[in-house]
């Protein structure tokens, strides 16, 4: 099947807010590549953050792209504008930076592709959006960094800048974090582990991902 149309950025950003949750995948093996995504799809969730921490990383995001033409599937892990290019080329949606390179955001801002930079201090969002980056941004590592806290201290001087905490983030933090009205969403890979792929319980990963719409659905009844 042939994929949707790229989305626009603020199309993007819209499903990044209305889905509410990034998987965050390493990929070890191209073969589970399919049935991953059919699990997280089956769970309530289509949509993966796809690495490039592993050598299936770049593959499995053309291969997803074109098998689940209306996934929301994207790129994480970028570092280089090589890899930017790389990965739109293979029909990402979306990228996710560790950090915030100037020169890797304007380039996905020239190519019309969201892009979130990696941001964890003041200095870093304010680069980001001098960079052109859209008022969505990755906070990394979330908790490590402070969490909850540390989001609610940023709201005052970026109060336009909206949040996907990552790091740190599982089934048992993820309410919180989503309760805070700066925050879009959240990534993470408890649903995902390196564990449970090598295992290949696609059930598991169902069943913990339908857990996680499950609490996202009622942050959203809550902030309502």
């Amino acid at each position: 099947m042939r994929p949707d149309p790229a989305p626009s950025v603020a199309e993007s950003m819209a499903r990044v807010a209305e889905i509410g949750l990034l998987p965050v995948v390493e990929l070890p093996d191209l073969k589970l590549a399919e049935p991953l995504f059919e699990a997280l799809s089956a769970g309530g969730l289509p949509a993966a953050e796809i690495t490039l921490r592993t050598a299936a990383g770049l593959d499995g995001i053309r291969l997803l792209v074109e098998a689940f033409p209306t996934g929301f599937i994207g790129a994480g892990t970028v570092r280089s504008v090589e890899d930017a290019a790389r990965v739109i080329d293979a029909g990402a949606r979306f990228v996710v930076c560790p950090g915030t390179d100037p020169e890797l955001v304007a380039y996905c801002c020239e190519r019309q592709v969201l892009v979130m930079p990696g941001v964890c201090t003041p200095s870093e969002i304010q680069a980001a959006l001098r960079a052109g980056a859209a008022p969505l941004l990755k906070f990394f590592p979330a908790e490590p960094l402070g969490g909850v806290p540390f989001l609610k201290a940023l709201a005052g001087p970026f109060g336009e800048v909206r949040f996907v905490p990552t790091g740190g983030i599982n089934a048992a933090n993820l309410e919180t974090y989503l309760s805070l009205p700066q925050v879009a969403a959240c990534g993470g890979s408890w649903m995902v582990t390196k564990a449970l792929l090598a295992e290949r319980d696609f059930v598991k990963i169902r069943d913990l991902t339908a857990q996680a719409v499950g609490i996202v659905a009622a942050s959203a009844v809550s902030r309502g």
